[in-house]
């Protein structure tokens, strides 16, 4: 039974529909700060600090508010936020509300696997990882730990966990199936950061998360396949569970929001971004091969 607890370099830009409001605009007039509303990987990893460098560069301001992919790409979309964060896709075939707007790729992160620190085991492969989610492993003695239960913990939202940020990716890039049902024997939390921050907590869990977030939390982070997340193998490729992290904004970014999203961009917020252990785009420049495969690249350009 689950049980839930609450609910241009190299520039990417993903274009459907959409218009600039000219509010942005006004907005700086009136001293408001740009929004920024979505992925709380990408919040945790670098977003935070490069809004503090921004600030202290430029004497502008960039609230930052986490909330998942989902809100990160349905605020931006909708003009509720200047900004949204994601690192998935848009699913506008599954989702109207995510119809329309520009994706500008700022930074890789890669889904790690993780457990309390306590835990002896060391890493697992692909195939356990596989079947710890569906159920067909269930105690840490199968992956050559000692014999506990392992108790998984993912993040479920709204519909489901299916369509989270950690939830779309995962399953897109170790199953191959976006569909795919998960155990149903689980602990789920409404966002990310209380997935990371329970398992911290409890002996025996499992769960997956983003490599740019784990890493400033007290958790294990497991090798995959004998081969350990560090920036350096996510850059080069050699840990295969890599994905973008995107800006949304509704349509081409102007005003002030084009000021932060070149900022991001150049030498130096790109800096920022890897100073915080995150990949940035000339660390991870070869790695968009991959994403070629993607369901959406007829909208995606510059690829």
């Amino acid at each position: 039974m689950r049980m839930t607890i609450g609910f241009s370099s190299l520039v990417l830009f993903y274009f459907l529909t959409g218009a600039f409001t000219g509010q942005r605009a006004l907005a700086a007039d009136e001293g408001i700060p740009l929004t920024w509303k979505g992925c709380g990987i990408t919040r945790a990893a670098f977003m935070s600090e490069a809004a503090e460098a921004y600030k202290k560069k430029t004497g502008k301001s960039v609230k930052v508010t986490g909330g998942g992919a989902t809100m990160g790409l349905r605020s931006a979309i909708a003009g509720a936020s200047d900004m949204g964060g994601t690192c998935r896709p848009p699913l506008p075939n599954k989702f109207p509300e995510e119809e329309g707007g520009y994706l500008t790729m700022v930074a890789w992160d890669a889904i790690c696997f993780v457990t309390n620190p306590s835990n002896p085991v060391k890493g697992i492969t692909s195939r356990q990882a596989k079947d710890i989610f569906v159920g067909k492993i269930t105690n840490w003695k199968e992956v050559g730990g000692p014999d506990q239960k392992i108790l998984v913990v993912y993040r479920t939202q709204g519909e489901s966990d299916k369509y989270s940020g950690v939830g779309y990716m995962l399953r897109k890039l170790l199953f191959n199936d976006t569909d795919i049902d998960f155990v149903e024997e689980a602990l789920s939390f409404r966002d990310t950061g209380l997935v990371e921050e329970n398992i911290e907590k409890i002996e025996w869990s499992f769960g997956a998360t983003g490599i740019s977030s784990a890493k400033k939390k007290n958790l294990k982070i497991l090798d995959l396949d004998n081969i350990v997340p560090t920036k350096e193998n996510i850059s080069s490729g050699q840990y295969p569970l890599y994905r973008p992290l995107f800006l949304v904004t509704k349509s081409v970014p102007e005003g002030e929001t084009r000021e932060f999203v070149e900022w991001l961009l150049s030498d130096e917020g790109q800096e920022v971004i890897s100073s915080q252990g995150t990949v940035n785009l000339k660390e991870g420049s070869h790695l968009k091969e991959t994403y070629k495969a993607w369901e959406n690249k007829d909208r995606i350009l510059n690829f």
